[in-house]
């Protein structure tokens, strides 16, 4: 459809307001546009000049996510477009960084292009009724907010070469509880022919742990025919 083909503007993302925006945006999605990370993602991720500051929830719960991504396996999804706009250059007047640059080198030509689905411009009446709606839910599950969430990336390993791994990881994915999420995996080697499963989850704190995920579900039967041991290798709270 068009409005798939349209590029996302997003302004000021180095201001408080303009992180404000992009935080309320994020309140209800996992990417910055579409179901998967793409490099839209990349391109906004950058565009921040540091980590965002925990008030700003899900734009550092995202911010967070992103990078773990890139650490893990990449992003190489295109995305629909999108554009940086009207970067607000720190105290110190330091350049800007040069993949903002990039990201605005597009826009510029697009300057007098009606096309771009302007999110951060005038909100109409609906669209502040659907933020306030938003605000206050998230209000009102605040207890369940506070404990926080964490994102984990462990490393799954099988009994030995001819353990079939897709049945491992669906062994993995096939536990299911309140609070956590499977992310995106990817299989490393390990030597001697065999593979490991390294998989990203995010959790609500207070309703999963971890070692518990491990000792009592996926080291556990059934998934013990094919998972030999699981490892954390990384745990950041987000």
């Amino acid at each position: 459809s068009a409005t798939a083909a349209m590029a996302t503007t997003f302004y000021s993302v180095n201001s408080q307001s303009g992180l404000q925006k992009l935080d309320d945006y994020l309140l209800t999605r996992s990417y910055i546009s579409g179901y998967q990370a793409s490099k839209d993602d990349i391109i906004v991720h950058n565009a921040l000049p540091s980590a965002p500051s925990s008030e700003h929830v899900n734009v550092s719960r995202w911010y967070n996510h992103i990078g773990a991504l890139l650490q893990l396996s990449g992003v190489t999804a295109e995305g629909k477009g999108v554009n940086i706009e009207g970067v607000v250059p720190p105290c110190e007047e330091a350049p800007v960084s040069p993949p903002v640059a990039d990201a605005k080198a597009p826009a510029a030509e697009d300057d007098d292009d009606d096309d771009d689905v302007d999110l951060f411009g005038e909100e109409t009446e609906e669209e502040k009724k659907a933020a306030e709606e938003r605000a206050a839910a998230a209000k009102a599950s605040g207890k369940k907010k506070e404990s926080g969430k964490s994102s984990v990336l462990l490393d799954v390993k099988p009994w030995d070469d001819e353990t079939d791994m897709q049945k491992l990881e669906e062994a993995v994915r096939s536990v299911k509880m309140e609070g956590l999420l499977w992310g995106a995996s990817k299989l490393a080697p390990v030597g001697y022919g065999i593979k490991k499963l390294q998989i990203m989850l995010t959790i609500v704190d207070d309703l999963v742990s971890v070692d518990n995920l491990i000792e009592e579900y996926l080291t556990a039967e059934p998934a013990n025919e094919h998972i030999q041991s699981c490892d954390i290798v990384a745990f950041n709270k987000i």
